[in-house]
């Protein structure tokens, strides 16, 4: 394993694409941000790990999933990703890509938001996202499929340690980056189209706030790639950037102005001396200390799997179901 590396987060700046067509353009450019980044701070710095925004190859500018599937999702992997494996096996350094929108034949009539890890190896582990920013987004999460049977929550060990990934709204819960750490996760990458006003300015700033609890919370360094388009490229938000790289304690070691438009940072992640503190620490070690036996909502069904075609009206609906549901625990 390699003792001291450095994490790159990117931060990129397209216009939305309307076809799949446009995704190989996306791919140039991103391949390029990889290259300048590892080659330019060689010199300096052994960057291995490089991450990528979600929604970086296509944004889901279409309200339904039968025009999502029509125009821009893809089956992975596809010729897209073989570009990221060759250009891993030329440098060495991992990829965990932006965002794909997937189709997958075992899942008919389903969209995914799925990430990839790739490394000099090839493809590691395929990560979709398992908490959809609803009612907005009509992608499927594993938790809709019946009889779904793939890792929801994929840990990889590699020579930078034990990577895991979660995508932007995933980060809301904590329920979802503490699985990985019951899983070992060292190094916690987050892939994000984060808007205004919640992201990386005050004063709300939920942005550096979450990244920085669940670091801390769960002893993790936590690399997070935020998406920097201008409102023009993706309306009708505009994406505040700030990507950054936090470490186990929560201290940022990088991190981008905020504000849209390319920007790429690097910071050291050193596993060793986190495996050494996850030992040592008898105190504030929250894993440890979790209480799982109490927690009885853990064991609830709250929001009910999709089972069938997913809408923005079947979304609210089952929404407002959960919602109904919680009332009525609370009144009882």
């Amino acid at each position: 394993m390699n003792d001291l590396y450095y994490a790159a987060a990117c931060q990129t700046d397209f216009p939305a694409a309307t076809t799949r067509d446009e995704i190989s353009h996306r791919v140039d450019r991103m391949l390029a941000m990889i290259e300048q980044t590892i080659t330019g701070y060689e010199p300096f710095f052994d960057v291995r790990l490089l991450a990528f925004p979600e929604f970086a190859h296509t944004v889901p500018i279409y309200k339904t999933v039968d025009e999502l599937i029509d125009k821009l999702a893809v089956r992975l992997p596809n010729e897209h990703t073989q570009r990221y494996e060759m250009i891993a096996a030329q440098y060495g350094c991992f990829i965990q890509t932006g965002s794909f929108l997937e189709i997958d034949d075992a899942y008919p009539g389903h969209v995914f938001n799925t990430t990839l890890l790739i490394g000099p190896g090839g493809i590691l582990s395929k990560y979709r996202k398992v908490n959809p920013w609803i009612p907005w987004e009509v992608h499927a999460s594993p938790h809709d499929i019946e009889g779904y049977n793939e890792d929801a929550f994929p840990v990889t060990d590699t020579e930078l340690g034990k990577l895991g990934v979660a995508t932007c709204y995933d980060w809301l819960f904590p329920e979802t980056i503490r699985e990985y750490a019951f899983r070992g996760v060292e190094v916690m990458i987050r892939i994000s189209a984060y808007m205004d006003p919640w992201g990386a300015t005050e004063p709300m700033d939920w942005w550096n706030l979450v990244n920085r609890t669940r670091a801390l919370e769960n002893m993790m360094y936590v690399v997070a790639a935020n998406q920097g388009a201008t409102m023009e490229h993706y309306p009708p938000f505009s994406w505040p950037g700030g990507s950054m790289v936090v470490d186990y304690d929560g201290r940022v070691l990088a991190q981008a102005d905020p504000g849209p438009g390319e920007k790429v940072v690097v910071a050291p992640i050193s596993v060793a001396p986190l495996r050494v503190e996850r030992e040592r620490r008898v105190g504030h070690n929250t894993v440890a200390h979790t209480r799982t036996g109490l927690y009885t909502y853990l064991h609830q069904e709250q929001l009910q799997p999709a089972r069938g075609n997913i809408t923005i009206e079947s979304l609210n609906a089952r929404i407002r179901s959960a919602k109904r549901g919680h009332d009525h625990k609370v009144d009882g």
